[in-house]
């Protein structure tokens, strides 16, 4: 397949690299990086997008999808398909499927699960919005990058899956990180605390998989010093846009509002910036209740 792949960062660098190494035919665009080994270098986004049969996107943000939509859309051939694998607000999937259905275009959104570990190993989860035919277009894609993709409805519930997901996900490494610290206090053992909780109605992926505490469960970025392996801005990211998403839905998320506001203090107010989400361990340590 003839793949146009348009920002290629820590993420896009190793998705697009997968599917040049699948054999399909990539080029893709960047304003900083250079492509990967096997991806041909275009010298705008439009370049990339010209002739492709899927154009791909890993952009930071809503406002800067919205400008890189602007430009390859009017570039993309009909019945080109238009796949966007950031992590950006509802609203702005909606408005960019919109534009390519307008041109005549197929169009998902995709924001993935798994990190930079899971893009270099093809091992990402993506949850997609958008028609049923762009899906079954991209679906041999979807192969190669990942290990699953979960078709969640039309435009924009790919993103709604995504931020409802990782709401769920700050809250829990939140309560988790608060457990921890307490046992501590109490003087309760680490290992005998993940050793009960691992295996009762406390369990979360939290806990078992990506465990807060360094030395305890499977390996996790608490045993590399909070190395992100998930960076505490990009679930702070998340959180903000699950709350925006709230607000233009008039939902009730107490939790996720008040997950949101502690991973505010943390990475800009805090020692949080640039360290792993689940080095709110280390934070509640330091505290007293009081504090």
């Amino acid at each position: 397949m003839k793949i146009g792949f348009i920002g290629l960062g820590n993420m896009g660098a190793p998705m697009a690299a997968n599917l040049a190494a699948a054999g399909h035919e990539v080029t893709g665009f960047d304003t900083v990086a250079a492509p990967p080994a096997g991806v041909a270098q275009a010298a705008s986004a439009a370049e990339a997008a010209a002739g492709a049969e899927v154009v791909i996107t890993m952009l930071p943000n809503g406002a800067i999808l919205k400008a890189v939509a602007g430009d390859v859309i009017p570039a993309m051939q009909s019945g080109a398909v238009l796949l966007d694998c950031s992590t950006v607000d509802v609203a702005s999937a909606r408005e960019v499927a919109a534009m390519a259905e307008a041109a005549g275009l197929g169009a998902l959104d995709a924001p993935v699960s798994g990190g930079v570990g899971g893009a270099a190993a093809g091992t990402l989860t993506f949850m997609v919005g958008g028609g049923e035919a762009g899906f079954a277009t991209a679906k041999p894609l979807f192969e190669v990058m990942g290990q699953k993709a979960v078709h969640c409805g039309p435009a924009g519930n790919g993103q709604a899956a995504k931020i409802c997901n990782n709401m769920i996900l700050g809250v829990t490494m939140i309560a988790t990180c608060e457990a921890f610290a307490l046992a501590d206090k109490l003087g309760l053992d680490r290992q005998a605390m993940y050793d009960v909780v691992s295996t009762s109605s406390g369990q979360s992926w939290s806990m078992t998989t990506y465990c807060p505490a360094p030395g305890v469960g499977p390996k996790s970025p608490s045993d590399n010093g909070y190395t992100p392996g998930f960076a505490a801005d990009l679930m702070l990211k998340d959180l903000r846009l699950s709350q925006a998403a709230a607000s233009d839905a008039d939902a009730d998320t107490p939790m996720g509002a008040l997950a949101a506001a502690l991973y505010a203090r943390f990475v800009e107010e805090e020692d949080g910036a640039g360290r792993d989400f689940s080095a709110m361990l280390p934070r509640f340590e330091t505290r007293t209740r009081e504090s």
